[in-house]
């Protein structure tokens, strides 16, 4: 088994640092430059507080408490923004121990597009929207499933990607990104039980690995292995590239390196 290594700092650790490096930000206008958004934000703030409004790459944003989300959404579904095209979260738990949870609307009739984004604490839930829009039931089990984020009076919210029995959620930014110890152990265990472990091994949850004994034989170099066919081996050229490429180098097998493992 792999070593154990503390992630509840991984947030805060950089793949890459560059100290010339400028985090680049969009433009925010103000809601008068437009008349259909000025008109629709003064509708708004006499149903719900909103805490912050503002336009920003054609998309009016209102930043409002989670308490307000279903009353806000409601006057947004009266004003003509039909359609809940995207619910989803942003992980800020090592930042602010909380999330972001935003919700994208879209007005055919208007051709506008409102976010409205609001803030929950790690351990706090927001109010299901299913009730308003029916896209937001998968949308939010999905939330749940990957971030853990968890919808009151959702009908049915279970996980929609992941097993029932999974450990954890792969898209907070604590979760490693070719999983963890459970992960690499879950299909062994399940299959064929734990006992089996020393026997089979962990299962292999590099993305870029390759396995030249591949069972189907996808990952067979030089030459093909019909499947259910014994393997043989034999000295083929294998060939990275076309022949007629007049531009590119051709490459020498002969004057490559493997490497043993990554850097």
């Amino acid at each position: 088994m792999r070593e154990y290594r503390n992630k509840s700092d991984v947030q805060k650790k950089s793949y890459y640092n560059d100290r010339f490096f400028v985090s680049p930000t969009q433009e925010t206008f103000d809601v008068d430059s437009d008349t259909i958004f000025a008109k629709d934000l003064a509708i708004l703030e006499n149903v719900s507080k909103i805490e912050k409004a503002y336009i920003c790459h054609t998309h009016l944003v209102l930043e409002i408490n989670k308490n307000e989300i279903t009353n806000l959404l409601k006057e947004l579904k009266n004003l003509e923004y039909n359609m809940l095209i995207e619910l989803s979260c942003i992980d800020y738990l090592a930042q602010k121990n909380s999330f972001e949870v935003f919700y994208e609307l879209l007005s055919t009739q208007k051709r506008k597009r409102v976010r409205v984004k609001t803030t929950i604490l790690k351990d706090e839930n927001i109010e299901s929207v299913t009730k308003l829009f029916k896209s937001a039931n998968w949308s939010e089990r999905e939330a749940y499933d990957m971030f853990g984020v968890k919808f009151i009076n959702h009908p049915n919210l279970k996980r929609l990607l992941m097993p029932d029995d999974w450990y954890d959620h792969p898209l907070k930014k604590s979760y490693p990104l070719q999983g963890d110890e459970a992960a690499a152990w879950y299909e062994v265990d399940k299959i064929f039980g734990k006992n089996a472990r020393d026997i089979i091994g962990p299962e292999i949850r590099d993305s870029a690995s390759i396995d030249r004994y591949d069972t189907t034989r996808f990952a067979r170099l030089g030459h093909e292995v019909p499947f259910g066919f014994e393997e043989t081996t034999q000295n083929t050229d294998i060939k990275y590239q076309e022949d007629n490429q007049k531009l590119v180098t051709k490459l020498d097998p002969n004057k490559t390196k493997t490497l043993e493992k990554r850097k």
